[in-house]
């Protein structure tokens, strides 16, 4: 008797449906050891609020090597995997796929045979990313149809050009580079799709040799850092588009696209602007058979006293927003931008994407401010990896940015913690005072069991 191959129950359709999905209950989160002398962690974290470990962490699994500092992850399969075209219907959401940023190792970790205590099951070395695709520091995950999609920051050098490589959904084996003509692109950070449109974007950081050390104070003011976006025709994997947001505009990082496949739009996140130390969101949509990009949000730095400054904005008498992640919730009316150097999570009605309207805010850490929750005392870092729940009441921020970076904007050092924010109907945004973990590691990311706001991809509207 034939055996009946159903999709994966974590898989839906539409953002819709998916956004009805059962409420998570545990959570996955990176940690990384700054000093590089032990190992860095994947940490599963309970977020049942009927369980008696809720807030705790129940799990640390260690990683084999040192020195690896996770950072993005992702899952193996997602929603993308039921896609008319999808090679893979059957395939589960069961593999993790850590990479660590400065190793360039990625790490294939089970959930399935007891998704408490995950264990890595295959090491990809990054001999194996140099030789079969060119590149190395692999920084974001994402589940495609006919394949998991990676991003790396440079090439086996450091050097660029950085891009997008594939790994098999069934073997993980690197099948090479996506790119089959790159066009001007050269910087590399993060990309997303548009399923229902045939494209990808792409924005831009820098190389490692240019992040790697800190941020580069001369390759800032002289606008070398990432200021564009790249549009690609998906199928054919070439480069359609560039789209410049100004040599001004430094750093152009999370991408996040309507998660409606019958939309043509989607935010991008811009770090700082040379000419007042503002951060910005902008949108990009498509208009007349082109592409399009356009400022929807400016968030302006505040002054502060230079004695309460770090050395690298001690000329500047300011401490600027440095939005690091925004995040879009599945129905695509909210989005939440993390201010890490304000210590500033915002939250915005974008239910007409090209008119923002801020709804709600919540302070947590900061450069100067150290804004503090529940009687924690002075709260080090500020909101950086933000992550949202399917059903959109629930946000989850972690507050570490990236080793070098850290020690340049937070020189005393940062304590690592995980909040919980409630998402209210009504645009509100509050922070759970009795949701407060902290951590002897850093934390970076966290994704949700069953997915989230920021792990999938669909098909149908």
């Amino acid at each position: 008797m034939a055996t009946l191959l159903k999709p994966d129950p974590t898989f839906y359709p539409s953002p819709r449906l998916a956004s009805e999905a059962p409420a998570e209950t545990l959570g996955y989160m990176v940690t990384f050891d700054p000093t590089g002398k032990q190992p860095d962690a994947l940490v599963t974290v309970d977020l049942d609020p009927k369980s008696k470990t809720f807030t705790k962490a129940v799990h640390t699994l260690a990683m084999p090597n040192v020195g690896d500092e996770l950072h993005h992850f992702g899952w193996n399969a997602c929603s993308s995997a039921l896609c008319p075209y999808a090679p893979h219907p059957h395939i589960e959401r069961r593999y993790l796929l850590v990479p660590g940023l400065r190793s360039s190792r990625i790490y294939v970790i089970d959930t399935k045979p007891d998704p408490r205590a995950p264990k890595v099951v295959k090491t990809i070395e990054p001999e194996e990313i140099a030789s079969r695709a060119g590149y190395s520091r692999p920084h974001t995950i994402h589940c495609g149809p006919d394949g998991i999609y990676v991003s790396a920051l440079g090439n086996a050098d450091g050097d660029a050009p950085g891009g997008i490589f594939v790994l098999d959904h069934d073997t993980f084996a690197v099948k090479g580079r996506w790119e089959l003509d790159r066009g001007p692109q050269r910087l590399a950070y993060d990309f997303w799709w548009h399923l229902g449109y045939d494209t990808l974007i792409s924005s831009e950081w820098g190389t490692p040799k240019m992040v790697e050390d800190g941020v580069n104070g001369e390759i800032l003011l002289a606008g070398g850092y990432g200021h564009q976006l790249h549009i690609w025709d998906l199928p054919r994997r070439r480069h359609r588009q560039a789209l410049d947001l100004g040599k001004e505009q430094q750093m152009v990082l999370e991408l996040r696209p309507a998660h409606d496949p019958t939309k043509a739009y989607g935010f991008v996140g811009v770090v700082t602007s040379l000419a007042d130390l503002s951060a910005s969101v902008w949108v990009w949509h498509q208009e007349g058979g082109a592409w399009k990009v356009e400022k929807v949000i400016e968030i302006p730095a505040e002054p502060a006293p230079a004695e309460q400054l770090p050395e690298i904005l001690k000329p500047f008498g300011a401490v600027p927003p440095l939005v690091t992640d925004i995040n879009l919730s599945l129905d695509d009316h909210w989005l939440y931008v993390s201010a890490w150097g304000t210590g500033e999570i915002k939250r915005y009605d974008v239910s007409d994407p090209f008119k923002p309207r801020e709804t709600g805010s919540v302070r947590l850490g900061g450069i100067v401010g150290r804004a503090a929750l529940n009687g924690s005392g002075d709260l080090s870092g500020g909101p950086q990896m933000v992550e949202v729940s399917r059903d959109g009441k629930r946000v989850y921020l972690t507050n570490s940015l990236y080793r070098s970076w850290d020690e340049q904007f937070y020189p005393d050092g940062i304590k690592s913690w995980l909040v919980k924010l409630d998402a209210g109907e009504d645009g509100s945004l509050k922070a759970d005072s009795d949701f407060f973990v902290e951590f002897e590691q850093r934390t970076h990311q966290v994704h949700l069991e069953g997915g989230d706001a920021s792990s999938d991809s669909y098909c149908y509207p």
